[in-house]
Formats: C-alpha cells, sequence, structure tokens
C-alpha cells in the first residue's frame, strides 16, 4: 500500500516539488551577502595595474587570461540571483561608459559587507537603504567639486592621451605609453566633424609573431585573407561589394536537355560560359577594379575575373562585408548585376601585404576622411593578444565618453578617499540611524586604495591614514603611489593620474543600486528547474534522438 506523505507546510506546498524557499534575514539576506562578497573578493585582486591574472574556461572549453573584470563576468556563468544582480549592474556600466566593471563589483560588495555590520548591530535593512541613497546624493553632489582638468578639445591628441592612459595602465600596466599613442592616434583620426563617434569604427587585427611594439594603425581595413585572383595590388580601386557568390547561377529547376548533335553540346555548355563572361565583363565595364564577394568565387568566374584585369577578394563573414561596405562607401549588391556609380566604393589602395607568416589584404584610404581605423596587434600567444584587444577597447570606449563629457578626476584612489572624508563628515551631521549607514559609506569608498594597496603588496591600513591626513590639510588631489613598495602617496593630477567623471559618476550610482536592490529583498523563492530527458554521455546526439 502507497503511503500518501503530505508537503512540508508554507510555501512549498503550493509549488512543484523540488521548489526551494529561503526566507527572513539569517536564510535570505545574509546569505546574498556573503556570495556577493566572495564574488567581489574574486575580482577585486584583478583591480588597478598591479592586478593579478585569472584564469577562466568558460562552459565550451575556451581559455582565457585576462583581470578584466567585464571578461570574467561575461565568461563566468554565475546562477546565484544576487551576485546576478550585481553582474548587471556592472554590464551596464559596460555599456554605459565601457570600463568601470570591476569598480561596481568592488564598490557593491563593500557595501554589501558594511551593511551586514549594521544588520548585526540590529538596523533594519531600509534604514540601511534609505542612509546609502542619502550617501550616494551627497557624494554625487560633492563630485563635480572634484574635478581637477577638461579635456576641451577631443582633435588634441597630447590632451587626449591624459585622459586615456590611466585606463590602459589598469590593463597592461607597463605598455601604457606605447598603446595609447596608438589608440589615441586611432581615435582621433576617423573623428568625424558632426555626429558621434562609433566605438566600432575602430578595428582590431590580431597577427600572430613579433612583439607588441610592431603593433601600428592602419587607416582602412586590413582582413587576414588572400587575394582569390592574380591580381595582389590596386591603387585608385572602384570596388564592387557582393553578398552572393561569384559563379554560374545554379537554375531553380531541374530541366532535362535533349542533346543530338556534336555541335549542339559545344555550344551548350559554351552558352554558360558566353553568359557569365557578359556579366563579369559589365561589372568590369561599370568601372569596377575590385570585386569583393561574401561566397566563393567559382574557377570560370576566377579566368574571367583576371582576363579582365579585376582583383577579387572574398571575405566569410557578415560583419566584415558591412564594416568594407561603411569605409569604402559601397552597396553590398545581393546578385550578380553591374553596379552603377552610386554602388560603387572607392579606395585609394587595396594591396596584399604580409606581416608575420600571415598574409593580410589591406583596404588603405589615405585620405583625411577615412571612416574606419585598424589597430594591427602583434603578439607571441593568442591569450596574450586578447589581453591587448580587451585594453585597446577600454581606451576606445574611453575616448567616446570623452568626447561626451570631458572633465577628469584625480585618479589613483583620490577622489574616493576625498568622498569618503566629505561623506563620513557628512554623516556625523545626521540625526538618527542613518547616520550609521552614511558612515558604512565612506568606509566601503575606502577600499579602492586598501585594494589598491593589499595588489601592490603595502600595508593597506597605513596608506589610508596617510591619504587621510594629506586630504585634512587641503591636498585633496592625493592619492597612492602604486610604484613605490613602502607606501608613498603622490599628487595624482601632476603625475596626470585621472579617471573619467562620468565612470566614477555611473560606477557609483551602479553599484549603490545593486547594493541596495540585493538588501531590499527578504525571501527568494525558486522554482523546479525545467528539465527534460538529458543527452545520454559520451555518445554524439543523434539527430532522430
Amino acid at each position: 500500500m502507497a503511503l500518501h506523505v503530505p508537503k512540508a507546510p508554507g510555501f512549498s506546498q503550493m509549488l512543484k516539488d523540488g521548489a526551494r524557499h529561503f526566507s527572513g534575514l539569517e536564510e535570505a539576506v545574509y546569505r546574498n551577502i556573503s556570495a556577493c562578497k566572495q564574488f567581489a573578493e574574486t575580482v577585486r585582486t584583478a583591480y588597478g595595474p598591479n592586478g593579478m591574472n585569472k584564469i577562466i574556461i568558460n562552459h565550451i572549453e575556451k581559455l582565457f587570461i585576462t583581470n578584466d573584470a567585464a571578461t570574467i563576468i561575461k565568461e563566468l556563468e554565475v546562477e546565484h540571483p544576487a551576485a546576478k544582480l550585481m553582474i548587471m549592474a556592472s554590464e551596464m556600466q559596460e555599456k554605459e561608459i565601457g570600463d568601470g566593471t570591476n569598480f561596481v563589483i568592488i564598490f557593491s560588495g563593500a557595501l554589501l559587507e558594511a551593511a551586514e555590520d549594521l544588520l548585526r548591530m540590529g538596523l533594519t535593512p531600509t534604514e540601511i537603504v534609505e542612509g546609502y541613497e542619502k550617501a550616494l546624493e551627497k557624494a554625487l553632489e560633492i563630485l563635480p567639486s572634484l574635478v581637477c582638468h577638461e579635456i576641451k578639445d577631443v582633435r588634441n591628441e597630447a590632451e587626449v592621451k591624459k585622459g586615456i592612459k590611466t585606463t590602459i595602465m589598469s590593463k597592461q600596466y607597463g605598455f601604457e605609453d606605447f598603446l595609447t599613442d596608438i589608440i589615441t592616434k586611432a581615435c582621433v583620426s576617423i573623428l568625424p566633424d558632426s555626429s558621434s563617434f562609433n566605438v566600432d569604427n575602430v578595428r582590431v587585427c590580431k597577427i600572430l609573431g613579433s612583439g607588441l611594439f610592431n603593433s601600428q594603425v592602419v587607416q582602412g581595413m586590413v582582413f587576414k585573407r588572400h587575394v582569390e585572383g592574380d591580381i595582389t595590388k590596386m591603387t585608385k580601386a572602384k570596388i564592387a561589394v557582393y553578398t552572393c557568390a561569384v559563379d554560374i547561377t545554379q537554375t531553380e529547376t531541374k530541366g532535362t536537355v535533349l542533346i543530338k548533335t556534336a555541335e549542339e553540346l559545344v555550344n551548350f555548355s559554351r552558352g554558360e560560359e558566353t553568359l557569365l563572361e557578359d556579366q563579369i565583363k559589365a561589372i568590369a565595364d561599370a568601372g569596377a577594379t575590385v570585386i569583393v564577394a561574401g561566397a566563393k568565387f567559382g574557377d570560370m568566374a576566377l579566368h574571367y575575373v583576371n582576363k579582365y584585369g579585376m582583383m577579387a577578394v572574398r571575405l566569410n563573414s557578415k560583419f566584415d562585408l558591412r564594416r568594407l561596405c561603411q569605409t569604402v562607401n559601397a552597396t553590398a549588391l545581393p546578385r550578380l548585376t553591374p553596379p552603377n556609380k552610386e554602388e560603387l566604393g572607392y579606395c585609394d589602395t587595396v594591396f596584399v601585404d604580409e606581416l608575420g607568416d600571415t598574409s593580410v589584404v589591406i583596404f588603405s584610404q589615405e585620405a583625411k576622411e577615412s571612416r574606419i581605423a585598424t589597430i594591427v596587434i602583434r603578439g607571441s600567444t593568442d591569450n596574450y593578444m586578447d589581453d591587448i584587444e580587451r585594453a585597446v577597447d577600454d581606451g576606445v570606449n574611453t575616448f567616446k565618453a570623452l568626447t561626451k563629457d570631458g572633465r577628469l578626476v584625480p585618479g589613483a584612489g583620490a577622489v574616493e578617499i576625498e568622498l569618503a572624508r566629505q561623506v563620513s563628515s557628512y554623516g556625523e551631521t545626521l540625526p538618527g540611524l542613518d547616520q550609521y549607514a552614511v558612515t558604512k559609506f565612506a568606509t566601503a569608498l575606502e577600499s579602492f586604495v586598501k585594494t589598491l594597496a593589499d595588489n601592490t603588496g603595502v600595508r593597506s591600513n597605513e596608506v589610508v591614514s596617510k591619504l587621510y591626513a594629506a586630504h585634512q590639510e587641503g591636498k585633496i588631489n592625493y592619492g597612492f603611489d602604486i610604484t613605490d613598495d613602502s607606501g608613498a602617496i603622490l599628487d595624482a593630477a601632476e603625475a596626470q593620474i585621472y579617471d573619467l567623471y562620468l565612470t566614477v559618476l555611473w560606477g557609483l550610482k551602479f553599484a549603490t543600486n545593486a547594493a541596495c536592490t540585493i538588501l531590499k529583498v527578504d525571501q527568494i523563492i525558486m522554482a523546479k528547474r525545467a528539465g527534460g530527458p538529458r543527452a545520454p554521455q559520451g555518445r554524439p546526439q543523434n539527430d532522430e534522438d
């Protein structure tokens, strides 16, 4: 006789078997806080120029070696719901500014850690959230007064370098001067007069071999391919771009042809050839000297392309085709029809070059109005070049932010310590329980300097007290000197270590919002996972399974 087992009372009896439910401070809030704290500690050691690298192996076993928090969180599929909220805030920062992802995670982790102490003291989550929101409001009010430099002309390379250098330094310490140079050159060279700067217009092409210092900027586009035909260089090229294959078009229907004489057989195949030759001759007559196709070139078609003295390039990626059309101002045609004047693109030179052992096709624009610049990165391993690419990406995003708002605040932890000092003294003036949360907000801001010091191997408490002493005397631009092992401090504005005003502004907003959202959660209800039968391990899945 089967026994009927009643379900546990409470929430579980309403949901399917296998659902989980956590509630209250102990179960939900503290669990969330500890998950977020652990996650923040993971990326904290990767913060700053002396940050350590992480080896990440993602779900398809691809290996990443990086200290870029954005990549770490993208490749780790974090499941914990509260930690996910933190990651979402960090991803928003990545979309908004393109840098400062680690800033958001470290700060929201520090705020939650501080909240744990307050909860144990007996404050309620609502009181803590209110205090944090007041502190954030005050911090954002103080922030504009800490601006120490402004970049007014984004076409002035020397000025722009000041804004980009710190971003690169935190990713590739030691190579920041060289990388800042090439990123600035690439960005300024394609800055349009009117419309906003588009990050996608700075391309990166990674080619194995040689060293980083052989990297260069090319005006135009670089593809790791070889040309299809015999011609390897074309100056003042008129470019026809096709998304289809350059080949004999297959007929829609299968037809049966009855051939009676040998002559008919000869004429039959010749008819197809003549048709193809006419098509390619028409393209050549339209003025095209380079044909770019998104699919294969047939042997017969290639013969005629060579015959009419045209260069043939094949690009397999739709994105590449689209970007090339943007660069040379061409229109991609879906069928093999002769292009008109408006559909043809123009490029100063198209040529084949060899970098290391890799042959590349370069579409180069000597004119000032090149729409796309490519940074060719050289390096010894793929992982290393990927990391350089992430640094370039951050640099280009920082340039975009500079075109919106050129204000800079002192880096090296100076702005965070000054905010902490002023928010802390503001907290002391508040009545009620809010003041505890406001003071803890200030303590959380100190975690940036502590992290920089810890990653450099210096006693963080000493550095923080030195900085507070300097800031108390009115030296508000003083930050931590990472080059000195004794924990010295320096004037960040004089040393030209700047952070973007926008990065700090959005970083504080996103981190505080994430921390407050997590603190407001008092129940987690997880429905049973949807899961059908799993694919049997050890053998490939069959289509019929």
